[in-house]
């Protein structure tokens, strides 16, 4: 791969590279960008980027595309659907954890702020290093667990009410916005399962077809595991599905509670 080399009108401070406009351009906005390869040995540094609005899609993607495309190509991040369903993108935009593709710069006042989702090892750039994130989601089996023989000539079936109590919950894209926004994973992510992986129990806990009801419960019955949420709410809130974690949490909650007693 050929050297990359810094475009003629930018410069580089102690602070990080600042890539100007192209002359001419009417309506410009920057983008504050984290930039950081731990395999360099360097500090990480926030590069500034100037783009012309007039050549550039309506989303923060798009404006990353734009960076990486005809301006930077050193710049990584993820990103796949552009359409908010595969959670690829997910990053901290102007301080909130949320995916890129859905997120419009014209919603952003002032400089757009652009980060990788927070307390989490850095691969390179925006791109978090997510393996216990999803080590976590695997250890709640997240898969229909049945002692009983499926039906030789039909589905499974569920009434319309049994399959509401799951639709909302399997909405959940893991993208890893709600757990990294939550104080407690932050201070005890190796022992807390955190928001996502507690809504996935969830979804298979009152999926009336799953046969593992207790043995589900049990994994969680643990000071770290479930109890380490202090019901911030922040997981609901960092949401880009609009789904509620901490409800779900606080169920799975009464649910022990319920079986003790």
């Amino acid at each position: 791969m050929a050297e990359f080399k810094l475009p003629a009108n930018s410069k580089v401070s102690q602070h990080g590279r600042v890539f100007k406009a192209p002359e001419g351009a009417k309506r410009v906005r920057r983008f504050r960008i984290y930039r950081y390869d731990p395999d360099s040995g360097e500090n990480p540094r926030i590069d500034t980027y100037e783009l012309d609005m007039d050549s550039c899609g309506p989303m923060v993607l798009d404006a990353l595309i734009k960076i990486k495309n005809e301006v930077d190509p050193t710049l990584t991040f993820r990103r796949s659907c552009r359409e908010g369903i595969c959670g690829s993108c997910a990053m901290n935009i102007d301080g909130r954890n949320g995916l890129a593709c859905i997120c419009a710069c014209d919603d952003i006042d002032g400089d757009v702020r652009i980060s990788p989702l927070p307390h989490q090892p850095v691969v390179k750039d925006l791109v978090p290093d997510l393996t216990d994130f999803y080590a976590q989601y695997a250890s709640i089996k997240p898969w229909l667990q049945t002692r009983t023989p499926a039906p030789p000539d039909r589905e499974r079936l569920q009434s319309k009410e049994e399959q509401q109590k799951v639709d909302r919950p399997s909405a959940c894209i893991l993208c890893a916005c709600c757990s990294t926004s939550c104080p407690s994973y932050w201070w005890n992510s190796d022992r807390y399962l955190g928001p996502a992986a507690l809504l996935a129990a969830y979804r298979w806990i009152v999926d009336s077809r799953d046969e593992a009801t207790g043995e589900r419960l049990d994994e969680l019955e643990d000071p770290f595991r479930l109890y380490r949420c202090h019901t911030i709410m922040n997981c609901t809130e960092a949401c880009p599905k609009d789904l509620n974690p901490a409800q779900a949490i606080g169920e799975l909650k009464q649910m022990l509670v319920h079986r003790r007693y």
